[in-house]
């Protein structure tokens, strides 16, 4: 995947600096980038959007630490491809609380390893009725009535032990060493 993004430099070292107006033209011109990212690079295309979107203000917020223009497209690469790791379980629809864009921001500048094995212990981590709706729900792509009915649950419990196994997942990646 080509990671060029044609974006002026004097737009970019504008945004860099603080200009609302060179800010979000640079947010404009890079979102079809960030599009086309997503959409090569996630597994699951529901949550290409969401991806987007956390790219975007993770751009906003951290634009004065890319390097140069032409830097610009392997940075956000990177984001999407870290971003793309973490669909499943902080960009799913139903998720009352994906918490702070700091913590989101932190889980996707660490390295692409160290985050597939922090993710693989978190799930591991997991009480095996959590670990089997989060993998039911998010790896299997399964509605909440389908694992309700798999499992034999109500949906209230099924959503109720879905949020809380998230919740877990998230507090152990955050809780891991690189973070």
């Amino acid at each position: 995947m080509s990671a060029v993004v044609r974006v002026p430099e004097a737009t970019f070292l504008a945004a860099q600096r603080g200009d609302p107006a060179a800010l979000n033209q640079l947010l404009v011109q890079c979102r079809p980038d960030i599009r086309r990212y997503a959409r090569f690079q996630c597994q699951r295309t529901s949550a290409v959007e969401d991806i987007v979107q956390e790219t975007l203000i993770i751009l906003y917020r951290r634009v004065g630490t890319v390097r140069s223009p032409a830097a610009l497209g392997a940075w956000l690469t990177r984001i999407v491809g870290r971003l793309c790791l973490l669909p499943a379980l902080m960009f799913m629809k139903g998720m009352e609380d994906i918490g702070s864009l700091s913590d989101s921001a932190q889980l996707a500048s660490m390295p692409v390893d160290e985050l597939r094995m922090d993710l693989v212990r978190a799930l591991e981590s997991l009480p095996p009725s959590h670990r089997d709706i989060v993998l039911l729900r998010d790896m299997q792509e399964l509605t909440i009535a389908e694992i309700a009915q798999r499992l034999n649950l109500t949906r209230e419990a099924t959503k109720s032990r879905l949020h809380r196994a998230r919740v877990l997942v998230r507090e152990y990646l955050l809780a891991a060493p690189g973070c």
